[in-house]
């Protein structure tokens, strides 16, 4: 089994993924009640919070984004060396087709940690809505998709899986050490923003990739995953990559050349 010469920490042998993966497999209905239960809150939030001066929050939330951070930096650490030892022994077809990351001595905790931590996540809008800052239809939409599409991808144990949860735990590594940075009042560059930006619509390009991959090889070799979720995943992954390139049009090269024709 790939991954197996990796060094494992005691808490990632011991997880025993079997009993995960069974939960997920019978209680997948929860998805859609957190992803309702989330939208009630915020937007009930949202209203409740018009005629209340917004809080300030700044040391809460310079907190939980180095926890998510930390957290993700972890992840992208250990899902990526197990990443690397799969293609180093077996070419990149395999790290496409390989479903044994659910189930490999370190990977398979963090197969785990990755779909459960969508629903913290959701911590993340609280926060918005409580400072009163501007909430766009990318950031409820983005959360609540991607809990859905992973517990569902987890529960099935689809192929492609390694590379969505690698991409996601390396660009929130970067974007969460980022929150937490400008929470805590450091100025950074407006290089940086950009720079997320960009690798967040690079993964959503990569992720396309990967899902048109799997659904070549589906027909030719053993890659594990369903029409469902290539279909659903691929229209996820192209809506993203969509609305983060217009994201990124609106708020770094439309509002530069706003800019410079009020200089002019």
């Amino acid at each position: 089994m790939n991954g197996t010469c990796l060094y494992s920490f005691e808490f990632e042998q011991s997880f025993d993924e079997k009993p995960a993966i069974a939960w997920f497999q019978e209680n997948w209905t929860v998805s859609f009640v957190l992803c309702a239960l989330y939208a009630t809150v915020i937007f009930l939030g949202r209203h409740l919070m018009r005629q209340r001066p917004k809080l300030n929050l700044r040391r809460p939330l310079v907190l939980w984004s180095l926890s998510l951070a930390i957290f993700s930096i972890f992840g992208a650490i250990r899902t990526g060396s197990y990443m690397l030892r799969t293609f180093n022994s077996n070419g990149f077809r395999y790290t496409v087709c390989d479903t044994d990351f659910y189930s490999a001595p370190v990977s398979k905790f963090w197969a785990f940690a990755f779909a459960i931590s969508k629903v913290p996540e959701f911590g993340d809008t609280v926060f918005i809505v409580l400072r009163k800052q501007r909430l766009i239809f990318l950031h409820w939409y983005h959360h609540m998709s991607v809990l859905l599409y992973s517990w569902f991808s987890y529960k099935d144990k689809v192929a492609g899986g390694g590379w969505f949860m690698t991409m996601n735990f390396t660009v929130h590594s970067l974007m969460y050490s980022y929150y937490a940075a400008k929470a805590a009042s450091v100025r950074l560059p407006r290089v940086c923003a950009m720079f997320i930006t960009t690798l967040q619509i690079l993964q959503m390009a990569m992720g396309l990739t990967v899902l048109a991959l799997v659904y070549h090889w589906y027909h030719e070799v053993h890659c594990a995953s369903n029409m469902h979720n290539i279909v659903w995943g691929s229209l996820m992954y192209l809506s993203y990559l969509v609305l983060f390139a217009l994201f990124f049009y609106q708020s770094y090269l439309k509002r530069a050349k706003g800019k410079d024709l009020k200089t002019e």
